[in-house]
């Protein structure tokens, strides 16, 4: 990946765009960031305010470059993800092809891990999971500072059983949550500037969205590319009614979610994992937007799932996987393809979002599945344990007993 990243300036990668995020992009808003404000009148700043500590970090090591450090701690935060995943999969009744699904996984997106951040927002998802069995606390808190840096690791939450450790973990969040946006708030200007930006966001060419608008420019359609608020988008006759579509199916994959919390009834160690897994997966297909960077999101919690001998996501890691393989092809060695709407592009694009939505469908299913059915017998953490031996603790499965019903990308 480091090599790749040095070569980046060749056709095949882009001829630089995937590096130029960081030393042109980052690097700008580091300047306004050092200043105190936000970059409240630049479109391309669409992210919360916890993502302006992230972005100010590489100016504080010593003798590197901007650029330089930046790669340096994405590298470092690289290697915790892969030591707790290693650690978790070490455990009893564990196992390591988590770790072994991230170290494999990550380098097929090539070098584009390095030049975004997204390493770092995953690592307090993939922590935060991790944390749950020892720390509540930790997992909520963990959980609430990756949402202040890009919202969607507030997701992992959702699955985490109904009792008393989820009642701290959850009031840990709220906690640190508000505690750190107040401590952001007082020390920067415009902290919220960013919600005017991502509200006027379209619909992105690699969406799913924009993956249908790009076949109907084949069948007649008049709609364009253009490059809007840091991604290629497509304007033109109803792409409002597409991105409004986006926005509905989103709040019923919400809703959706919401549903199976309130039916589910069994839970194993492996469930947050799943159920989080399943949640991003779903946020991800319905959103206006999917860049590539967006996969290392999926990777690290599939990596997490992998780490339990009880996970339901097995195959939705190996479609997991694919998608990413695929979204190298799409970004950047064929993207001109994608850009110009091509039947490569499309068929790159239609293949890859096809995985995706098979991933998320199958995800969901098998999670509703394996929550409602009959109660597992044997959480990770009683792996190993005499026959008849009690099993305690409330993130695992409890015993029945009652015959009651079972129920330039800047994204």
């Amino acid at each position: 990946m480091l090599w790749l990243l040095a070569h980046n300036n060749e056709r095949p990668l882009g001829h630089g765009a995937v590096a130029r995020e960081v030393w042109r992009l980052y690097f700008h808003w580091y300047g306004v960031l050092s200043h105190g404000a936000f970059p409240a009148h630049d479109t391309l700043w669409q992210y919360p305010p916890g993502a302006g500590a992230v972005l100010l970090a590489p100016g504080l090591v010593p003798g590197l470059s901007y650029f330089q450090a930046f790669v340096a701690l994405t590298l470092l935060t690289d290697a915790l993800v892969t030591t707790a995943l290693a650690r978790a999969g070490g455990r009893p009744g564990r196992t390591l092809l988590g770790a072994a699904l991230w170290t494999g996984g990550l380098p097929l997106l090539l070098h584009l891990p390095l030049a975004r951040y997204d390493v770092e927002v995953t690592a307090f998802a993939v922590l935060s999971l991790l944390a749950l069995s020892r720390s509540p606390r930790a997992c909520g808190t963990l959980a609430a500072l990756g949402a202040l840096v890009k919202v969607w690791p507030a997701l992992v939450l959702l699955g985490l059983e109904r009792g008393r450790p989820t009642r701290s973990a959850w009031l840990s969040a709220a906690l640190a949550g508000t505690v750190t946006l107040a401590a952001l708030v007082v020390s920067f200007r415009n902290p919220l500037a960013f919600l005017r930006q991502q509200g006027g966001r379209g619909v992105q060419i690699e969406s799913l969205g924009g993956t249908a608008l790009s076949l109907a420019r084949h069948a007649g359609w008049r709609g364009r590319v253009r490059y809007r608020y840091g991604a290629m988008e497509l304007v033109g006759p109803h792409v409002h009614a597409v991105a409004t579509a986006s926005l509905a199916l989103t709040a019923a994959a919400f809703a959706l979610l919401l549903v199976w919390r309130v039916r589910a009834r069994h839970w194993t160690a492996a469930t947050p994992y799943d159920a989080a897994l399943s949640a991003v997966l779903l946020f991800t297909v319905t959103s206006r937007v999917i860049s590539p960077q967006y996969m290392i999101w999926l990777l690290g919690l599939a990596a997490v799932c992998l780490t339990s001998r009880h996970t339901t996501q097995r195959p939705v890691a190996a479609l997991v996987v694919a998608a990413t393989a695929l979204s190298s092809v799409a970004y950047p060695t064929f993207y001109a393809e994608v850009v110009g709407c091509t039947w490569t592009g499309c068929l790159l694009m239609l293949l890859r979002n096809g995985l995706l939505v098979t991933a998320a469908v199958l995800s969901l299913t098998r999670l509703w599945r394996a929550t409602g059915g009959p109660r597992s017998t044997a959480p990770d953490a009683a792996a190993g344990a005499p026959v008849g031996a009690p099993v305690t603790g409330s993130h695992l499965a409890r015993p029945q007993l009652s015959a009651a019903p079972a129920s330039l990308k800047g994204d």
